[in-house]
Parts: structure tokens; sequence; C-alpha cells
């Protein structure tokens, strides 16, 4: 295991300017053994003792919390046959941080977590730590949080991409000095403030020299995709000539849609996303979506769930990147992986390595679209 994890390493791990060197300072009941115990229940109590915990923050913001990452981090622990439960704190600060204290009282000896905001999520790294026991911040950063390591993607990339995808589209469509309607994610969770800082080194080029019209830019509190409609509802409103939408994920991407279907304008406004997910991939197939990020949850549990048994062993690895916490300033040890831009072009790409269940997304409705974009034949 440990061989496999540096191998990752090694082969995922890239410096940016962001980033500095080393040198720079389904529900099923919990057992004990190795079984699995993985909860989607906030309420549902935490069971087993010391193993691995895994909190995630909810069901609702994106698929991935609900199904794909439990999926991927049970694999992983079962595989290694370690302890371990999976929870979810179903968006609730206070959940989140009555499950951490019910798995440090029970015994676990290494945390993994994706915080609701840095506040609670820093809350639950010090109680940790005030006991021995490390904390991996596992997708998003805690903001002055001290976390022992954080494994996710290179969330500034994220944003350029979509960014740079929306320029195409825009291109493609011959629209020129398009007005651009900026759709944030949750100002609480930092990597929302990332992708934000990744699309609008881009976007804001285009704004200086003209060519595009800076619009309404608005965040989405907790990601919350029914907030999300009202708030595009009222920015196409206060703007009926939006010419484009940088949504931040699938989720608001998808509430942008229903907006303008409702105006008969999707298909016609490019809008992006992220997450690759099944609705997602669905409204670039049809042609309501220009983009979305594929990031491969796989991948980044397995990097998590890898570093977590290493942890659990009391192998302390070291890792190539660091990156900085624009609170605290401290260097975070930082498993950098690398996400890619999925279009119409490239959506089989996602398919055949089987993050999505293809009989999910050329349902019916999509069959014939999957077969003009030859995802099925």
């Amino acid at each position: 295991m440990r061989k496999s994890l540096l191998a990752l390493v090694a082969a995922g791990l890239l410096t940016t300017a962001t980033l500095t060197a080393c040198d720079d300072g389904g529900d099923t009941e919990a057992t004990g053994g190795n079984a699995p115990a993985t909860t989607n229940g906030g309420s549902e109590q935490v069971t087993g003792e010391g193993g691995i915990g895994v909190i995630l923050p909810d069901t609702k913001s994106s698929q991935r919390w609900k199904s794909d990452d439990p999926r991927y981090l049970e694999a992983a622990f079962k595989k290694a046959g370690v302890k371990y439960s999976i929870v979810n704190a179903e968006g609730d600060k206070e959940e989140f941080k009555r499950l951490a204290e019910t798995m440090l009282d029970k015994g676990f000896k290494v945390l993994v977590i994706v915080n609701l905001d840095s506040v609670s999520g820093k809350a639950v790294i010090d109680n940790a730590h005030s006991r021995g026991v490390p904390v991996i911040d596992y997708d998003r950063l805690t903001l002055n949080g001290a976390a022992d390591y954080y494994v996710s993607f290179d969330n500034e990339a994220v944003g350029q991409l979509q960014a740079q995808e929306l320029l195409k589209c825009l291109d493609q469509k011959k629209v020129t000095n398009a007005v651009v309607a900026e759709l944030n994610g949750s100002p609480t969770d930092n990597n929302a403030t990332l992708f934000k800082n990744g699309y609008d080194t881009v976007l804001s080029a285009k704004y200086d020299a003209a060519q595009l019209i800076k619009g309404p830019d608005q965040w989405v509190p907790d990601w919350d995709n029914d907030e999300g409609r009202e708030m595009f509802a009222l920015m196409l409103k206060q703007y009926p000539n939006i010419g484009g939408v940088l949504a931040a994920n699938d989720g608001l991407g998808n509430s942008a849609i229903e907006v303008l279907r409702e105006k008969k304008l999707n298909g016609k406004v490019p809008v992006t996303g992220q997450d690759a997910t099944t609705q997602g991939l669905q409204n670039i197939l049809v042609g309501d979506q220009c983009m979305t990020v594929y990031k491969d949850v796989k991948q980044e549990a397995e990097a998590a769930a890898g570093l977590a048994i290493n942890l659990f062993n009391g192998v302390k690895p070291g890792l190539k990147d660091k990156l900085k916490d624009p609170e605290s300033g401290l260097y975070i040890p930082f498993l950098r992986l690398l996400p890619k831009a999925i279009t119409i072009k490239n959506v089989k790409e996602v398919v055949d390595v089987g993050f999505v269940d293809v009989e999910k997304l050329c349902n019916a409705k999509y069959k014939e679209a999957c077969k003009r974009a030859k995802v099925i034949k």
C-alpha cells in the first residue's frame, strides 16, 4: 500500500505557482472487525471502534457525497482490511462536530473530513489534535485548521478550465461582447473561492479588453440548487441579455438551465458545470450545457484512503507539494490531482472509465443523444 501510494504521489503531483516545494515550510449497520460501517444519515450513530473515520458534508449539493465517494472509500478500506466508519453530516454543522466527537470518543485513530465550513471544520481538527489524532482535509481545505494533510484537485485549474471552455462555446456560437453571469459556489467553501480565482483570472482579461461584459456575480450559500435557481431567475430578469453563464458546478448549472428553459433560451446561452454528474452530462448531450469538469473521484478517494491507511498503520508519508493556507500562513502537505474538461466531444471518456452508469446516462430520454455523441451504438 505504501508503494502504491508513493507511486500515485509521484505521478499525480506537479508544482504550480500556488504551491510550494516541501522546503517552504446505501446504509448498512456498522459492525466490528473489518466489516463496513457506512451511513448516509447524519442522525445515525457512529458505530465501530478504533478505525478510520470519514465525515462527508451532505447529500444535496452533489451526488458524489451520497454515492460516489462512500463507494470508493469503502472499497479501499475493505481491500486494506482496516476498520472504518463513513458518515454524512447532511449539511448540519453541529451534527458534523457531534459525529467527530463520537468517533474520537470511540477511539478512532484517523479522521478524514470534508468540511461544511472552516469554523466547524477547525473545531473538529482542534478536537482531534488535542487527542493526538491526525486529520486529512478531503477535497476542501479547512482554513486556519492546520490539518495534517490535504487531498484534492487543483481547484484553481478547475476554474480555469470552466472559463476557457465557456470562451470556446461562445466562439462556436459566434457570440461577441457577451454578458457573462457568474453563479459561484458557497462563500464558506474555500474550494468555491479557488474555483472563482481560477475562472476570474481568465475572464477578467476578457472584461478588461472589452471582449466580454461582466454581468451579475453572486455566491450561492451552501451550494443550494434551489436558491441558485432563484438567484439566476433574478439575474436574468435584471440582465435579459445574458450571453453566458459560469456556473460553479453541475447542480448550479442545471438551476440556470431550468430558468433558461422556461424562457426558451436553453441551448442558446452556454452554461458551465463541474463534477461530471449524470445530470450534467445529460445536459451536455442535449446541448443545454457547454461543459463540465471531470475530477476522478475514484482517484481522489483512493489517494485519501491510502494516506489514512498509512497513518492508521503509523506511517507518515512525505508529499512533494504543500499548499499555503491563506488565513494561517501554514503550508499543508498537499496531494494534488489534476482535473479534466468534458464537452460533447469526450463525454464517452467518463463512461468508459466507469465513472457514470451508461444505462442511467443513456436512458430512454437521452438514448438518441447518446448515439449522436457515440457514447453508445
